[in-house]
């Protein structure tokens, strides 16, 4: 028992090591070159030397480490199991009547800890340290603006509607505004305007060039208009900014909160916020499925040796990666919706993990 325990203590050490050890060096190596990158910004807009530091690259390696984590999953695995299996350990490990299957105990609860920390850092310290670092970015790096679509519909209450045909980041304008308000029996009333300017001040709309009709029973209808008039609405400037950039600095209350508001109002800016809940739960759960491909596919001595199995692991790191984020497109896309185009990567690969496994262990 002792035996068994020291190995699972071994295996664990091995497994965390090499996966911190190769992070921080990634980690650097990315960071020289990012800095070379945007050297030319940094200058040009005088950002100072604390912000960059502070703001951006400390806020970013939770960030960084977070996106890449299968990858170095993956390759971690990869590596020392392969020069366990090159050194005949993984042999002498079964041929001291430990299982295949009790052998893979110690990379799960280590994959475990990987998993429990990189959704620690996806609810809680990932959102709070986005918030410096995109507001870094958009000020610092050339970046173009975000705009909105034209043709712009909300439902504000279950009886109240807004349509705007276009809305300006320049300016915070909303174009040809519309606010209807409906009953059973039909539209009750109908504010237009030219243009509706956000006022930070009042957190109001003022409206310009305003026109007012309170539908009546038959032909009485009352007819007003005016040069301006403020206004008050279940609907903010900020609402006109969502995007990935934005959603990802709200923690998962908040980010349940903006669901079910741009749900019930027909947002269809929704995506960005379902696409950033699903990813955030499903990227540590990719820790289990790619350590079990990765132990399967290196436990055994090949001729290619280790190199072989480290650009097969990089390989299938990348891939899953990048199917990730194509998943991404069936949302934007509305092929799919996002609770199941955000895990479709794992469900394709856990069939392929099992697939592997059960061959290995035979």
């Amino acid at each position: 028992m002792k035996g068994i325990k020291r190995l699972d203590w071994y295996i664990m050490g091995k497994f965390l090591g090499t996966f911190f050890l190769s992070l921080l060096l990634i980690i650097g190596i990315v960071i020289i070159f990012d800095i070379s990158e945007k050297i030319d910004d940094f200058v040009a807009k005088e950002a100072p030397l604390k912000s960059i530091i502070v703001d951006y690259y400390l806020n970013w390696i939770p960030y960084f480490m977070n996106m890449f984590s299968p990858l170095f999953v993956f390759i971690s695995v990869i590596f020392f199991t392969s020069i366990m299996a090159a050194n005949s350990e993984i042999i002498a490990i079964l041929s001291c009547g430990v299982s295949y299957h009790r052998m893979m105990v110690p990379y799960l609860v280590t994959a475990t800890i990987i998993a429990l920390m990189s959704l620690s850092l996806n609810l809680w310290v990932i959102p709070k340290a986005n918030a410096p670092r995109v507001a870094f970015e958009q000020k610092y790096f050339k970046r173009h603006k975000v705009s909105m679509d034209r043709d712009i519909h909300y439902k504000l209450e279950d009886n109240k509607f807004v349509y705007v045909e276009s809305f300006s980041t320049w300016n915070n304008t909303a174009y040809n505004f519309t606010l209807e308000e409906v009953s059973e029996d039909g539209l009750v009333s109908k504010i237009s305007a030219e243009t509706a300017k956000w006022d930070s001040t009042t957190s109001s709309w003022r409206l310009r060039n305003y026109f007012i009709r309170d539908y009546g029973s038959g032909i009485h209808d009352r007819v007003r208009s005016g040069k301006q008039l403020d206004t008050v609405i279940s609907l903010t400037v900020e609402d006109f900014y969502r995007n990935k950039f934005t959603v990802a600095q709200l923690n998962g209350k908040e980010l349940d909160q903006l669901i079910a508001t741009q749900k019930h109002r027909g947002d269809q800016n929704v995506m960005f916020a379902e696409i950033e809940k699903n990813n955030r739960l499903a990227m540590p759960f990719s820790a289990f499925v790619l350590t079990i491909i990765g132990v399967s596919l290196s436990s055994r001595k090949r001729r290619g040796g280790i190199g072989w199995n480290i650009a097969l692991g990089i390989g299938i790191g990348f891939s899953y990666i990048l199917f990730m984020k194509f998943s991404e497109m069936f949302v934007h896309t509305d092929t799919l919706p996002a609770s199941i185009a955000l895990w479709l990567p794992n469900i394709i690969y856990v069939l392929v993990a099992a697939f592997l496994y059960y061959r290995a262990s035979r």
